[in-house]
C-alpha cells in the first residue's frame, strides 16, 4: 500500500486460494484472505525489509512495518512454498483463485457460491 516493501515473484503459481481460517481473517482484518501459491525460489524482497510475526507455532507471516499489508504466509512444513497475499501483488488479477480452503472457519454471512472448488480444511480435504 504505501510502497515501502517491494518484492518479486517469478514463474508459475503453484494455486491460488481463498482461505476462511481464523487465523488468516484476523491477521489481515478481512473476512477471508486470497493467496497465490509459489515456489519459496521464486519470491524475492527487492526493497524494504518485511515484519515477521510467527502467528502460531508452525507459521509465519509477513507484512509492512510501515502501513500494515498483508504481505506473505509461510507453514515451517513446507518450506518448499510460500503464500502471497494476492492484494498485496501489482496485479491481483493476474491470478484468479481456483478454490476455497478452510471453509469450516468461514463467517456465516460470507456467501461463497462462485464455482470454486470447495475445502472444509486444507485443500486436500475435497468437500
Amino acid at each position: 500500500m504505501c510502497g515501502n516493501i517491494r518484492y518479486e515473484v517469478v514463474g508459475e503459481p503453484e494455486a491460488a486460494s481463498i482461505c476462511h481460517c481464523a487465523s488468516c481473517r484476523k491477521s489481515a482484518g478481512a473476512h477471508s484472505v486470497a493467496w497465490v501459491v509459489f515456489p519459496r525460489g521464486s519470491f524475492r524482497v527487492i526493497s524494504g525489509i518485511p515484519a515477521l510475526y510467527r502467528s502460531s507455532d508452525h507459521v509465519s507471516r509477513t507484512f509492512c512495518r510501515e502501513c500494515g499489508t498483508t504481505l506473505t504466509y509461510q507453514h515451517d512444513e513446507d518450506s518448499d512454498s510460500i503464500d502471497v497475499s494476492a492484494a498485496s501483488l501489482d496485479d491481483p488479477d493476474e491470478f484468479s483463485p481456483t478454490r476455497h480452503v478452510w471453509l469450516e472457519d468461514k463467517l456465516a454471512w460470507e456467501t461463497v457460491n462462485d464455482g470454486l472448488s470447495h475445502f472444509e480444511r486444507g485443500s486436500s480435504d475435497a468437500s
